[in-house]
């Protein structure tokens, strides 16, 4: 008797499970693009100093990081400086898998006279292993990043 009202209810939830997995047939998500070529440390210099740190980081299970820009001053009868800024987190960090599109606070980067600019945007595309290079949206030029002769250089390492 025991196994006969058993039956019906192992039966219940096999359709109600079967019916739960065509309900959600929802379009599935695109899998996330691989970010392990970009996590680490990428680096540009300018005249043999530093002019960007970039650090990227995927410990939660998705991108994240921070900018740090370097003030490079020439002054008359002085050698070149670098000076390094306040490290910014990245915003919006999207990768497609060849290209980072991630923007940075104006606003907190130069106060009080930038305090109503909007974000700037970043394009970072990897141009070879360990290799990419870091474009500034808001400078404008063409749209299309393969085609942009202005960027920074910036070279990958773990830490």
């Amino acid at each position: 008797m025991r196994i006969t009202s058993v039956l019906p209810c192992i039966l219940l939830f096999a359709c109600a499970t079967g019916a739960s997995s065509q309900a959600s047939g929802s379009p599935q998500k695109p899998a996330a693009a691989d970010t392990s070529s970009l996590v680490g440390v990428w680096r540009a210099q300018m005249n043999g100093l530093p002019a960007i740190t970039l650090t990227l980081t995927n410990e939660t299970g998705s991108l994240s990081g921070a900018v740090l820009l370097y003030l490079l001053r020439r002054d008359p009868g002085r050698p070149e400086t670098a000076t390094p800024g306040i490290p910014e987190p990245l915003l919006n960090p999207k990768f497609d898998g060849e290209t980072l599109t991630f923007q940075v606070s104006h606003r907190r980067a130069h106060p009080p006279g930038t305090l109503s600019d909007p974000p700037i945007t970043f394009r970072m595309k990897l141009t070879g292993a360990n290799v990419a290079g870091l474009y500034n949206e808001s400078e404008g030029g063409p749209a299309d990043v393969n085609q942009r002769s202005s960027s920074f250089p910036l070279t990958r390492t773990d830490y």
